[in-house]
């Protein structure tokens, strides 16, 4: 909505939305619904949406918001496609009951064209759990699809859930060590850094550390990411 140039009304765990997406910035009169599972139904109500969102997760729960406004349900993350080809077939279906028509194919250009012709080694993206486990994104991944989109390679290619990602130990992004290991902010609350052990020859972990060792490749920062046009273009 926002890459449409429409602000919501409310959005459901607004801290979630500052500390994962960030950018763009909500407006700050956007009212915040409480948790999306449990969200603030009376409230909501006052406020007299014209439209509500939601995601498949949430699909037996839309009865009750049905009662308030038109509900529309729209998938990122799934078996279906992977999530950045979700997130431009959602733009162009949001654009024409938000009234934007004219500007929804815009946001897909700006990125196709922020994204094409970039040349980077393979790269692995990884969500840290700890010092020893993270997450490595690939198929049905929203990260799978900017890679794909730039014509970059993704250097995991194991099985992945339907949200696009393997929960493997640390020593697995040290199977290709040409790559670049991509990792996601925000590290976990109890981690001091990114930890920066991949393989024998190097280690390092420093809470402002932006660059390390992975034997011939390296580590480097990225915004997580939110199956959003925008985010593509941080990425």
């Amino acid at each position: 909505m926002l890459g449409l140039g429409v602000a919501p009304v409310a959005v459901a765990q607004l801290d979630g939305h500052r500390r994962w997406v960030d950018e763009p910035a909500l407006p700050a009169g956007v009212v915040d619904l409480s948790l999306r599972n449990e969200p603030n139904l009376e409230l909501l109500a006052e406020l007299q949406p014209e439209l509500i969102l939601i995601g498949p997760p949430f699909e037996d729960a839309r009865t009750c918001p049905e009662r308030i406004a038109p509900v529309r349900s729209l998938a990122l993350s799934g078996p279906d496609g992977e999530a950045y080809t979700n997130a431009r077939r959602v733009a162009r279906r949001l654009a024409g009951p938000l009234g934007r028509e004219a500007a929804g194919e815009a946001p897909i250009a700006h990125v196709d064209a922020r994204l094409a012709g970039r040349q980077r080694p393979p790269l692995y993206v990884a969500g840290f759990l700890d010092a020893r486990h993270v997450h490595l994104f690939s198929a049905r991944s929203f990260y799978q699809g900017v890679l794909e989109q730039v014509g970059l390679e993704n250097a995991w290619n194991g099985r992945t859930n339907r949200w696009g990602f393997a929960q493997v130990g640390i020593e697995r992004s040290a199977e290709r060590p040409e790559a670049t290991l991509l990792y996601l902010e925000s590290l976990p609350p109890h981690a001091s850094g990114p930890p920066a052990r991949f393989g024998s020859t190097c280690y390092r972990s420093a809470p402002d550390a932006r660059t390390a060792c992975h034997r011939s490749g390296a580590l480097a920062a990225c915004p997580p990411p939110n199956s959003s046009l925008d985010s593509s273009k941080r990425t």
